[in-house]
């Protein structure tokens, strides 16, 4: 079992940046990939960015190649996410997300999210 806990999310201007967190607790955070989703009002949840459980590989959408990056500490059990250059349109509820292999994303391990707005 891995629990998963969000933190970071909140209100910023079209141009700013965010740093979301992940921390997770229970089974050997280090065994996971771990990726970010979101979810907008009246969507449907979609990718954002993935990473393996060794930080060597990750992936990410077009809408935010450039823009975000994703990191994970395994000493401290934390995924990040590091937001600049945000959008309006990158207003969302983000969830991390836990999955034996990027190649199996996303994984049956959800938070509970956290809110992002995007607005001046």
């Amino acid at each position: 079992q891995v629990q998963l806990v969000e933190s970071g999310g909140g209100l910023v201007q079209p141009g700013g940046s965010l740093r979301l967190s992940c921390t997770a607790s229970g089974s050997i955070f280090i065994t996971y990939a771990m990726g970010w989703y979101r979810q907008a009002p009246g969507k449907e949840r979609e990718f954002v960015a993935a990473i393996s459980w060794s930080g060597g590989t990750t992936n990410y959408a077009d809408s935010v190649k450039g823009r975000f990056t994703i990191s994970r500490d395994n000493a401290k059990n934390t995924l990040y996410l590091q937001m600049n250059s945000l959008k309006p349109e990158d207003t969302a509820v983000y969830y991390c997300n836990a999955a034996r292999s990027i190649g199996t994303m996303p994984g049956n391990y959800w938070g509970q999210g956290t809110q992002v707005t995007v607005s001046s």
